[in-house]
């Protein structure tokens, strides 16, 4: 079973895949059920979990039921433990929205939630990150999460995002980071496919950060909290739910 994931997600786009796993989940769950992980986003509970990446395979990282990675699962831990992002009726703009979340969030009844996506059949806006078609302080909450990556005038990317959102309101931004790097690297003249995924983790990435991107937060305006939310967690609890080893929370404010 993992030889054939493996070979689904290096054959076909990202679109087509987030639809078929529509169909696919419920047979993975089944076949993988067990009690040693926990999603804790649905609770369902796994003998293992699948393998993930596209430059190197991590192992037993993909859930087979909401098909969240280590990040989605410690984002929503983080969401349902530390803030009121169940509770508290507010205004939402969730950028590429991750498989994991989008029906659950959907189903919230406090949140007026609006979706943008260039590409992605979840998007209920098409619309360019770099130009928005939305008011100035439109949403009391934005969900970017591995996205800046892929674009190229990640600033302008930075500022429609700091533009759009309510001042008093918050946003989480997730980029892959290497926290070992104090600046951050990119090198337009990299542009075979298999070099940009050894250099930056993914083909179509065009960057890795490093911790200056809290910096470039708030040198656009923003008020920045980095959270190393995994210390929270036993060793124990980290491998029950699967979560990274290591990973820093965006979380940031518009004063």
């Amino acid at each position: 079973m993992n030889a054939v994931f493996k070979i689904f997600l290096n054959l076909f786009p990202r679109t087509f895949l987030i639809r078929v796993s529509f169909l696919l989940r419920p047979l993975l769950k089944l076949i993988y059920k067990g009690s040693r992980y926990q999603d804790p986003i649905d609770g369902s509970l796994f003998r293992k979990l699948l393998p993930y990446g596209y430059q190197k395979q991590r192992p037993n990282v993909l859930s087979p039921s909401t098909l969240s990675l280590e990040r989605h699962r410690l984002l929503w831990l983080f969401l349902k433990r530390e803030t009121d992002f169940f509770t508290k009726p507010q205004k939402l703009l969730h950028f590429a929205p991750e498989q994991a979340f989008y029906k659950r969030f959907k189903k919230l009844d406090n949140l007026n939630y609006t979706t943008t996506d260039l590409n992605s059949p979840l998007a209920d806006v098409k619309a360019d990150i770099c130009d928005l078609p939305f008011d100035d302080q439109s949403f009391d909450v934005v969900l970017c999460n591995h996205v800046l990556e892929h674009i190229k005038d990640d600033t302008t990317a930075m500022k429609e995002i700091f533009r759009i959102l309510k001042k008093g309101g918050w946003a989480i931004l997730q980029i892959p980071q290497d926290l070992n790097r104090d600046k951050t690297f990119e090198d337009d003249s990299i542009t075979d496919p298999k070099e940009r995924s050894q250099i930056f983790g993914q083909y179509d990435h065009v960057r890795i950060y490093g911790l200056d991107y809290f910096d470039k937060l708030k040198s656009i305006g923003f008020e920045v909290q980095p959270i190393e939310y995994t210390d929270s967690f036993s060793e124990k609890d980290k491998d029950y739910y699967r979560l990274p080893q290591r990973e820093i929370i965006p979380y940031v404010k518009k004063p």
